[in-house]
This record gives structure tokens, C-alpha cells and sequence, in this order.
């Protein structure tokens, strides 16, 4: 696996025609979401603005034609940090995101991997790296064929499941 930066992932999404997402975690620690994830637990309004580049980046190559889709794969009942998932979730399908829901129970008999990873078009994988604390992350690249074509079963395995956004919202109010 290759170490690749930040802007390297963009610009893989900016070539593809779909980039596809799958999250398994229930609770990720990553330090700039400290703030806001502490904003939601106290019932203080947001302005979401630390969300605004992810925001503007989902519109611009929504806006271009690619496919930016995301399974999120979740434990019930919700972690606090799904329950917040979940609203800010809305931010990102009004940029142009498909986000779906699998309940984690749901999951039987699909294999999946100990990482999130990406997938653009049906060629590159890339996996979401977190140390063991979910303090740090990053992306990797992998040109491993098995492991791509795993992380292709589990992407068709889970986004056939999944329950798209709103209708998963509508369904845990």
C-alpha cells in the first residue's frame, strides 16, 4: 500500500465517473470534528462551517458528473456520533452526496473489511487509514486485485442493502 495525500484522493475523484464510500466505524475520533461532534452533544447550534470544504468539493464534482456515493454501515441503537452522522448527513446529499444506511445487523455474510475504503469506478482502490486511536487517518493506494475485487463484492453487497438517507431518517424518528 502507498501512503497518498489529501489532494492526490481529490484529484482520483475528479477523474472518475463514481466514487464510492463505505464507513464502518460507529464513533471516529478524528481531531477536527472534536469541536463540532462536541457542539452536537450540547445541543449548541452550528454553522457547519468546518464542514465547507468537504461541502463545496461533494457540489463541484457532483456538478462535474461523478458519482460521490457513501454507505454508512451502523450499530443500533445509534452511537452519539451516528445520531450526529445523521444531521449533518443532510448537508452533504443538498451538495449532490448519495448516502445510504445499513444496519450493521444486516451485514451477514458480507465480508467485511477491517478498513473503510473507497472505490472510483470500478478500478482503483482506496483505503481511509486511522491509527489505532482514530486520531489520525489518511488514504492509502492499493493496486492489490484481490483485495479490489473484495472491496467491489462488499460495495454490491452493501449498497443493494442499504436504505437511502432520507428514507433511513425517516424511519428512526
Amino acid at each position: 500500500m502507498t501512503p497518498i495525500s489529501y489532494e492526490v484522493f481529490q484529484a482520483a475523484v475528479r477523474l472518475s465517473s463514481r466514487a464510492w464510500h463505505v464507513e464502518l466505524r460507529d464513533t471516529y475520533t478524528v481531531e477536527s470534528e472534536d469541536e463540532p461532534f462536541e457542539r452536537f452533544l450540547s445541543g449548541t447550534v452550528d454553522d457547519y462551517s468546518w464542514l465547507s470544504e468537504w461541502r463545496d468539493f461533494v457540489a463541484e464534482v457532483t456538478g462535474a458528473g461523478v458519482q460521490v456515493q457513501r454507505a454508512r454501515v451502523v450499530t443500533v441503537p445509534h452511537s452519539p456520533y451516528t445520531r450526529w452522522g445523521l444531521t449533518v448527513a443532510a448537508m452533504l446529499a443538498a451538495a449532490g452526496e448519495e448516502i445510504r444506511y445499513l444496519d450493521r445487523d444486516h451485514t451477514v455474510g458480507i465480508s467485511l473489511p477491517d478498513e473503510d475504503f473507497w472505490v472510483l469506478d470500478d478500478d482503483r482502490l482506496i483505503l481511509s487509514v486511522f491509527s489505532a486511536d482514530g486520531r489520525q487517518g489518511g488514504f492509502s493506494s492499493t493496486a492489490d486485485p484481490q483485495l479490489l475485487e473484495r472491496c467491489l463484492a462488499v460495495r454490491d453487497q452493501v449498497w443493494a442493502c442499504a436504505v437511502p438517507y432520507p428514507d433511513y431518517v425517516a424511519s428512526t424518528i
